[in-house]
């Protein structure tokens, strides 16, 4: 059973509010309610067995023009009657960016960098982690939003003690795509990365789980400690509604959207059916929450107080 932990510094962090770098405005303290757990308005912190895991909300900002975005290949219509059986407008979305940092006792695991370094290191440091103490940086995928904060404003290393794991097909491709913002947060860190694939380990209890489609080397993560397991599913599906609930709609994101959709369908069904948790990159802030399969979708059930017992 997943349990819940708060320390001192949290607790008095609890009303801090993280200014976004990008002229994406403030998070609000409001999300600071006590659902899921004990949190602040930036960090949601609970157990996995002997690990430590803490959700960060790294940034967040409203979207508009949604179905340019979701739901690409279906009509208006149908678009804004699912919108609305769900009590979410059709025409606009909040966004949240959220990496994940995991504690074992022996090392600090960040998954994913955020849009900038001040975003996330503000988020590690209201969970009690420095950007020192980051032992392993994971990128899931080479997507802005991903790899902004592997350096700050000025270039320099955001995490200087860390090494770099990353899928190898993913590195591959961008590394042959002449991509500027490859190119400038990754490509410096090269002779420091570690590949993997498929059910290659990144520390003992973490797993990667390919789930191509949204990029070419696109990977999820399983973490396990004591018995306990949790799947990080990065960008396998980017909206609790439009992408877990209709697998099959497009995602302007997705690079290959026949592959992205195949992955949702494996991926979540795989999760809804072992009944574990999940953590999505992207979404609503705690980015924690349950699955059961639904007419030939998914229903996204968010944690609430799961976490503290």
């Amino acid at each position: 059973m997943i349990k819940s932990k708060i320390t001192r510094r949290t607790a008095l962090t609890g009303a801090a509010a993280l200014p976004l770098a990008g002229g994406l405005g403030t998070v609000s303290t409001a999300l600071a309610d006590g659902h899921a757990g004990p949190k602040n308005a930036i960090q949601n912190t609970f157990g996995l067995g002997d690990f430590q895991v803490s959700t960060l909300l790294a940034g967040t900002r409203p979207v508009e023009d949604i179905q340019t975005i979701f739901g690409m290949n279906v009509s208006a219509e149908e678009f804004a009657e699912v919108s609305a059986q769900n009590f979410i407008p059709a025409d606009k979305a909040q966004f949240f960016f959220t990496p994940t940092v995991v504690q074992t006792g022996s090392d600090v695991v960040l998954f994913d960098t955020g849009l900038s370094a001040a975003g996330t290191t503000a988020a590690l440091s209201a969970a009690g982690i420095e950007a020192s103490d980051v032992t392993v940086v994971v990128i899931t995928h080479m997507h802005g939003d991903h790899i902004g904060g592997l350096t700050d404003d000025a270039g320099n290393a955001t995490y200087p003690n860390a090494r770099y794991v990353t899928g190898q097909v993913e590195f591959d491709h961008w590394a042959g795509a002449d991509n500027e913002r490859f190119e400038g947060k990754v490509r410096p860190f090269a002779e420091q990365m570690t590949f993997i694939g498929d059910g290659d380990s990144v520390v003992s209890g973490m797993t990667a789980v390919a789930a191509f489609g949204h990029t070419p080397g696109h990977m999820a993560y399983m973490i396990e400690s004591g018995g306990e397991q949790v799947m990080l599913i990065a960008d396998a599906a980017n909206h609790y509604v439009w992408s877990v609930g209709y697998p099959d709609w497009e995602v302007r994101f997705d690079m290959d959207k026949a592959a992205a959709a195949a992955t949702r369908r494996n991926l979540l069904g795989m999760i809804a059916a072992d009944r574990i948790p999940m953590i999505g990159y992207h979404m609503p802030f705690p980015g924690i929450g349950y699955l059961e399969t639904r007419d030939s979708g998914f229903r996204y059930v968010p944690a609430t107080y799961q976490p503290m017992l």
